[in-house]
């Protein structure tokens, strides 16, 4: 029997990226990306102000496909747009909140601290993500020649600056001077990696503070992400990338978070870390490295069953 075919709609984002593929890996899907891009005037307006209409994107779409998997603000309309046009019966799945009637879409994917409820809404611990525990395991010896496999390992996986959050040497000297010191005390042996939006500067920086026992990854690369995360024995995740804190939480391992001054208001974020601290898979990165031990988070699979049982 083939497999269903999948067309994935996002802006392009790592975050987005990493949650729709996810999703069409869970579901086994063949699947085709699509990063939309809007005319325009229509990237200012809200999608529900946004006509479903084709003139409002540029995107030519000739593949065939059966299910729509959506995620971000500018694939919304897009994705409603598609399966009202097609001819055949199509499947939509949003992932977050698409801020228009939820009726436009058959499931809708959304974290459990946003607190969005319907009969279609489907409620996740955290995001949705493309990682498996295999393809870390499998990626595991890819970074062991450039790092001292007899010492502990401690990874700083990077995000980047937001609205709600910006990126100073200043603020990377409180995270850095933290973790200097559990490489002192601990012996540890340090990887730094980067994501999409890391600035060139925090890496450079990142390179002249720790001058010994560490490896820092100067661009993206998913192998060393990966790799990382199978050899490290604690990771740190900076506060502003919900999405790479839960794929962290695969692992199964200790998962310290690196705060962040906040320059606005970051309830959403505050509601995320409340949840992952009750579940015992986080704690803020402090002055104490203590190790503990959780059930594997994997929501995408959880989710993707739950799918295919409604759609049987």
């Amino acid at each position: 029997m083939s497999k269903l075919k999948g067309l994935l709609l996002t802006e392009g984002l790592h975050g987005m990226i990493s949650q729709v593929e996810g999703l069409a890996k869970a579901l086994d899907l063949d699947y085709f990306h699509e990063k939309i891009e809007l005319n325009s005037f229509w990237n200012f307006i809200p999608p529900n102000l946004t006509p479903a209409k084709k003139f409002i994107f540029n995107n030519k779409i000739d593949k065939e496909f059966d299910i729509i998997i959506s995620c971000g603000r500018k694939s919304v309309v897009p994705s409603i747009y598609l399966k009202k046009i097609s001819k055949k019966k199509i499947m939509n799945i949003h992932v977050q909140n698409p801020k228009v009637s939820l009726k436009n879409f058959d499931y809708i994917i959304s974290p459990e601290h946003d607190n969005l409820k319907g009969s279609n809404v489907i409620n996740s611990k955290g995001a949705i993500h493309y990682l498996t525990l295999k393809e870390i395991s499998d990626s595991k010896n890819y970074l062991k020649d450039k790092i001292d496999i007899d010492k502990d390992i401690i990874t700083l996986i990077l995000g980047g600056p937001t609205k709600y959050y910006d990126y100073t040497n200043e603020y990377m000297i409180n995270i850095f001077s933290k973790i200097n010191k559990h490489l002192i005390e601990r012996n540890l042996q340090l990887i730094v990696i980067p994501s999409n939006r890391t600035p060139k500067d925090t890496i450079i920086f990142a390179k002249e503070y720790f001058n010994k026992n560490r490896l820092i990854v100067e661009t993206v690369d998913k192998k060393a992400y990966l790799s990382s995360l199978a050899l490290s024995k604690y990771i740190v995740v900076t506060c502003d990338s919900s999405s790479m804190i839960s794929e962290a939480a695969i692992t199964g391992k200790p998962v310290y978070v690196a705060m962040l001054p906040a320059k606005r208001n970051d309830k959403r974020f505050k509601q995320f870390r409340s949840l992952f601290e009750n579940l015992n898979i986080i704690k803020e990165l402090g002055n104490e490295l203590i190790t503990w031990s959780y059930e594997s988070l994997n929501e995408t699979n959880r989710i993707a069953l739950e799918i295919k049982d409604k759609i049987k």
